[in-house]
């Protein structure tokens, strides 16, 4: 299993805050590979709130007693002192972004953005975007930098902002097709972001024509399928650079890249570094 997190003060206690509006207490980002499955069971819940948002594959969540799948594209929320009974299989090839959060004023706050006191289960989208606040969020926890933590309101801020933004969209029935069209389009490019990929294609293959595949898919994810072809790339490359001894010709080789300065350009690009700075980064 890959993981990524990190927690405020390197404490895994959760806690209630009174003195903030809002405050970021951890974020992380689990994904499953070797583990057949990963369940969390709190009964009595936790005393802050928690938003997981189901980014590849599907999860199995207890909402008032009852099972539901929730695929990828959508994000539930836990309340202080809900029961939280979730689970994710190696087989769906779950990926999940988690983050925990508290202070005096959340409700308002989550109000504001269209989560009432009745929303369990959300429908957000697939964007890259997301997770990228994520990866932000958990940047900023571990290195700490000046004023980090007013940052973590900032992109805990932005990510209501694209959530509020995306309930304006939600598929109707007259959109159902192209949204399961486009899910189908980025369950390929996470699956296949390793060979050569080709859009127009794809799309030639899926009978659609290539500039209405675009803007679908621009419509539906937030980026267009270059690019999140490129960022599903980055961030397996970045995965390899954590986890494995590859080299950097052999990462970029194995997340389809044959031109390794190329891939280095790219990757310095998303995460403002070069693959060996972060790599050397990461082991100190």
């Amino acid at each position: 299993m890959y993981t990524n997190s990190a927690y405020w003060n390197q404490s895994k206690i959760d806690f209630h805050d009174q003195t903030h509006p809002l405050f970021i207490e951890s974020c992380g980002i689990y994904r499953l590979y070797t583990l057949d499955k990963r369940p969390t069971n709190r009964p009595n819940g936790r005393l802050d709130y928690q938003i997981l948002y189901v980014a590849a594959g599907k999860a199995y969540f207890s909402i008032n007693g009852r099972e539901q799948t929730v695929e990828a594209g959508n994000m539930v929320i836990y309340r202080p002192k809900e029961p939280q009974m979730y689970y994710y299989n190696a087989v769906d090839q779950s990926e999940v972004c988690w983050i925990h959060f508290t202070g005096n004023d959340v409700e308002n706050i989550l109000n504001r953005y269209g989560i009432s006191a009745d929303t369990h289960i959300f429908y957000t989208g697939t964007s890259m975007e997301y997770k990228n606040l994520f990866q932000s969020i958990i940047q900023e926890l571990q290195l700490t930098k000046e004023d980090y933590e007013e940052m973590l309101v900032h992109y805990f801020m932005e990510l209501l902002i694209r959530i509020h933004r995306m309930s304006y969209v939600k598929p109707h029935k007259k959109n159902m097709q192209i949204f399961r069209e486009m899910d189908e389009a980025v369950e390929y490019f996470r699956q296949h972001y390793s060979e050569p990929i080709s859009v127009e294609i794809y799309a030639t293959e899926h009978n659609v024509n290539t500039g209405g595949f675009i803007k679908n898919f621009k419509t539906y994810t937030g980026t267009t399928p270059a690019q999140f072809i490129q960022s599903v790339r980055m961030m397996n490359a970045r995965v390899m650079l954590e986890t494995t001894d590859n080299n950097i010709s052999e990462i970029a080789d194995l997340v389809g890249y044959d031109d390794p300065l190329y891939f280095s350009r790219l990757f310095r690009k998303q995460f403002g570094c070069s693959p060996s700075q972060f790599r050397k980064r990461e082991l100190t």
